[in-house]
């Protein structure tokens, strides 16, 4: 069954067994979202009329209070029937891609550093995101789906390049992509998703903080940025534990040589070495006594992504310039 499903001035057809997030997208219309899977809260919404099954929303994201009061996670619940809704924040800038799904097949698999491969898809057909964004891959044979987010261009739209982390007992890392994963393997994928994205309004200075494969979105960030102005000045840091867990080192060492605006900072909390050690906040906030005028991006940990809002916040960045993005467990 098929109802219609309303936020402001835009209308959407929704089936109600569909998300009203799924709908949303797929018809071009921005709703906050970010992890889509129930646990952080960003795409939550209030219903203004009708009524929604919220699905497998966890109490703790949204609490039996909220529910009566009338708000809703937009990437769990499902309409009941024709519904309005209301946003309860503002759309970013940029452009508002629309959710497809898609296929490609497996044209790469290098392992770059210790429990991370690279993984380049070719797709089908191009895909339209912003620097920042993920897709959802479908994991063969299974009904899981894991989020990963791209470290290429926009402009590099028909290849996707994904780091890609080993975790000890996964569906989609141990199962998968470090076991029968192959190099000409068809892949199913929906995507774009998230509002972690480069604001294409902002020429100003960056500074990213990245944590193990937290630095794919930013690597895409970096690349987008210096290709409309080599110039500018970004910092981009990277926190790892240890320097076997350390990749792309030689690439950013050339855009150093590139870029004179651009500046690599790898950092090593459970080593020493060489070079930068401790946490990769700590080592921006020794770097810089004040950020007024900068932006920030921030992608990793959830621990990580807390200390780094808090750590740019001391160093007088506006709020409104700190973006981030949390890599959570899979639900």
């Amino acid at each position: 069954m098929t109802v219609t499903v309303s936020v402001a001035a835009d209308r959407v057809e929704c089936r109600t067994d569909q998300p009203i997030l799924d709908a949303f997208l797929r018809g071009s219309v921005w709703m906050p979202n970010s992890c889509n899977q129930g646990t952080c809260g960003t795409c939550k919404l209030r219903v203004v009329s009708g009524s929604v099954d919220h699905g497998r929303s966890p109490e703790t994201t949204l609490t039996q209070a909220e529910r009566e009061q009338g708000f809703a996670l937009a990437c769990q619940a499902t309409p009941c029937g024709d519904t309005v809704v209301e946003r309860l924040d503002t759309a970013p800038a940029g452009t508002v891609h629309a959710l497809r799904d898609l296929v490609g097949t497996v044209s790469a698999i290098e392992d770059v550093a210790r429990d991370t491969r690279r993984v380049l898809v070719t797709l089908d057909s191009p895909l339209e995101f912003s620097a920042g964004q993920y897709v959802e891959l479908r994991v063969p044979g299974t009904d899981h789906r894991r989020q990963y987010s791209m470290a290429n261009t926009p402009g590099e739209s028909k290849q996707l390049e994904f780091h890609v982390r080993r975790q000890p007992g996964g569906v989609a890392t141990d199962g998968w992509v470090f076991g029968a994963l192959s190099v000409g393997e068809r892949v199913e994928l929906a995507g774009p998703l998230g509002d972690f994205r480069l604001d294409p309004e902002d020429e100003g200075p960056m500074i990213l903080l990245g944590g193990g494969t937290g630095l794919a979105p930013l690597k895409s960030m970096v690349r987008q940025a210096l290709t409309v102005a080599p110039e500018r000045a970004i910092h981009l840091y990277h926190g790892v534990r240890e320097a076997a867990d350390l990749y792309d080192v030689d690439l950013f060492r050339e855009w150093e040589r590139a870029h004179p605006g651009f500046r690599y900072v790898p950092c090593l909390s459970d080593s020493t070495w060489s070079g930068r050690t401790g946490y990769v906040t700590d080592a921006f906030v020794e770097d810089f006594d004040t950020c007024r005028g900068y932006s920030g991006y921030l992608c990793g940990p959830p621990a990580m992504v807390d200390a780094g809002v808090k750590a740019f916040k001391r160093r007088r960045m506006a709020p409104r310039r700190i973006f981030r993005e949390k890599f959570t467990p899979a639900a």
